[in-house]
């Protein structure tokens, strides 16, 4: 349950975007092999950016355990793109390239299921845990479909700007865990979310 009882808006409304000079992410708190993995992308023409855990830490002032990436390439061309890579997962697809020990981590966007869809793509259990999550969509679409907002903040390389779907940046400052959506519907959908947030809040010295 968000701080409050108040969950964050479960449809997007657009990112707030925050420029270079009102963050302090630099390129030198990112792996050199996430930043060769975001300019690959890039320059092959797709959008790329470093998400989640990489983010927040570093604008809490820690250095990320690691480093993870969202696209809008699907996982077959994230492959051909990187030798050193290798696709993994069936209920989320993902591409893990390999720079020795350091693992880059690369998801395709994600967004919401809709009825009668491949169940190759998209699998819900009656109670709603999801079995299996493949279908693709926009950033927008992929901020809303993230667990807390403190991970739906996308830094982007074209313009060295932070992209905030959901007020991510304000409860890092007031140090809240908040929940994306309506709590008992994401809860049901993975229900490891309520250990997420747990864990979460002794590791960061966060309210729920």
């Amino acid at each position: 349950m968000v701080k409050g009882d108040q969950p964050a808006p479960a449809t997007p409304k657009g990112p707030t975007i925050i420029t270079r000079d009102h963050h302090d992410i630099s390129r030198r708190d990112i792996s050199e092999n996430a930043l060769k993995v975001l300019y690959r992308l890039k320059d092959a023409g797709y959008q790329a950016f470093l998400v989640g855990g990489g983010v927040r830490d570093i604008l809490l002032g820690k250095q990320p355990k690691d480093f993870d990436i969202a696209t809008d390439a699907h996982p077959e061309q994230v492959h051909k793109l990187f030798r050193n890579s290798i696709l993994i997962g069936r209920r989320f697809r993902l591409v893990h390239v390999r720079f020795g020990r350091e693992i880059i981590e690369v998801a395709t966007f994600r967004a919401s299921h809709n009825e009668g869809q491949n169940s190759n793509q998209a699998k819900q259990a009656d109670n709603g845990m999801l079995l299996r999550d493949n279908v693709y969509g926009t950033v927008d679409d992929d901020a809303m479909r993230r667990d807390f907002t403190i991970n739906a903040m996308y830094y982007n390389i074209n313009g060295f700007t932070i992209h905030d779907f959901a007020g991510g940046v304000a409860d890092i400052e007031q140090r809240n865990i908040r929940m994306i959506g309506e709590p008992q519907a994401r809860y049901r959908e993975d229900p490891v979310r309520m250990l997420r947030a747990i864990r979460f809040a002794a590791k960061l010295d966060f309210d729920i």
